[in-house]
């Protein structure tokens, strides 16, 4: 396994692994870019089918970061740890504790906070042995789960999104397909059925999908065909790669605008949507109201109005990668790729 050739690098400034047997913890940590300020991204905890597979995974998603972090305009640079959930039984905060070890060793180049798979309780076990983490629920900026503002986010751009391919104001009778009901997603239903959305959803847990049909009303169907539904967004927020080769002709929904990172299969999917006439909202564009969040505790004194400010330019920056995107016949996230490197430039 070579870190340089893997298709995923991207001249990242560093990558580290690291180990702790008598917890099982066993991790990566890539630093994609420091320009902008102290690397920063999420922790992912998942199963991963070999070593590779979490580097790749970590590799991608810290460079995302950095788009994320350049596009929204917060003081941050991209990077992303991800945890290789162990196969045998383990104890929970030992392997936190461990990962938070690793973390302080990368001295400061490195601040995280939760993602898939990660609480903000394993957030205040890691804070027991760094200072480098956020969305803590405890401490003079503590902000809590960061989950509720890219939610609060995604819902602006949704709105925009609606406006500019519909020509409608608001998400009132708005059909949507949800794609997972995490911490995410779930609040994102909430907020849309509250303005008057209608929602399809999916979710491997069956309480979840109960419980949102029951409070919002909202039609199951099976994880199979999310994708597939009529609808006016589909909206994947679960994990990445779920618009691919195999869900693609399958989708009928006008405009794409989600919370799972890497939602295309790789980039030449841009260019396929664009040709269907679906308009996508780049993800980490969309999506970015969570960090922008933890980027205001970082700081030392969170201002929630500093914070709902960022959050709302959201909707700006996706004006004008549409924009961009119909002068120049280029798909979305080639647009925002470019803007993004352009301001790391």
């Amino acid at each position: 396994m070579s870190i340089f050739s893997n298709q995923e690098f991207d001249n990242h400034e560093g990558v580290y692994s690291f180990s702790d047997p008598s917890s099982l913890m066993r991790c990566f940590i890539a630093v994609h870019s420091t320009k902008m300020g102290p690397a920063s991204g999420g922790t992912r905890f998942w199963t991963y089918v070999s070593d590779e597979e979490a580097l790749t995974d970590a590799l991608r998603l810290s460079k995302a970061m950095s788009y994320k972090n350049a596009l929204a305009g917060i003081p941050l640079g991209g990077g992303k740890g991800v945890i290789m959930r162990p196969e045998e039984s383990f104890n929970r905060k030992d392997l936190f504790t461990a990962y938070g070890k690793a973390i302080d060793k990368v001295g400061g180049r490195y601040i995280t906070a939760e993602d898939v798979g990660v609480s903000p309780e394993d957030m205040q076990t890691i804070k027991a042995e760094t200072h480098y983490v956020a969305g803590l629920e405890e401490g003079i900026a503590a902000s809590g789960d960061p989950s509720p503002h890219t939610a609060d986010g995604i819902l602006r751009g949704m709105e925009e999104a609606v406006k500019y391919k519909i020509g409608v104001e608001g998400l009132g009778g708005i059909t949507v397909a949800i794609q997972g009901l995490g911490h995410v997603g779930y609040d994102l239903a909430r907020r849309l059925h509250n303005v008057g959305a209608h929602l399809i959803v999916s979710d491997l847990n069956k309480y979840l999908t109960k419980k949102a049909k029951e409070e919002f009303n909202a039609t199951i169907v099976s994880t199979e065909k999310i994708h597939a539904q009529e609808a006016d967004i589909f909206s994947p927020c679960a994990l990445g790669g779920s618009i691919n080769s195999d869900t693609l002709p399958d989708i009928q929904a006008y405009i794409i605008a989600g919370a799972a990172n890497n939602q295309l299969f790789d980039n030449s999917v841009g260019l396929k949507l664009l040709k269907q006439g679906i308009l996508y909202c780049p993800d980490y564009v969309i999506n970015a109201g969570g960090i922008i969040n933890v980027a205001s505790e970082i700081s030392g004194c969170y201002d929630l109005t500093w914070v709902d400010g960022k959050i709302d330019k959201i909707r700006s920056n996706l004006k004008e990668v549409f924009e961009k995107s119909a002068r120049s016949r280029t798909p979305t996230n080639e647009v925002a790729d470019s803007m993004a490197r352009e301001m790391l430039r």
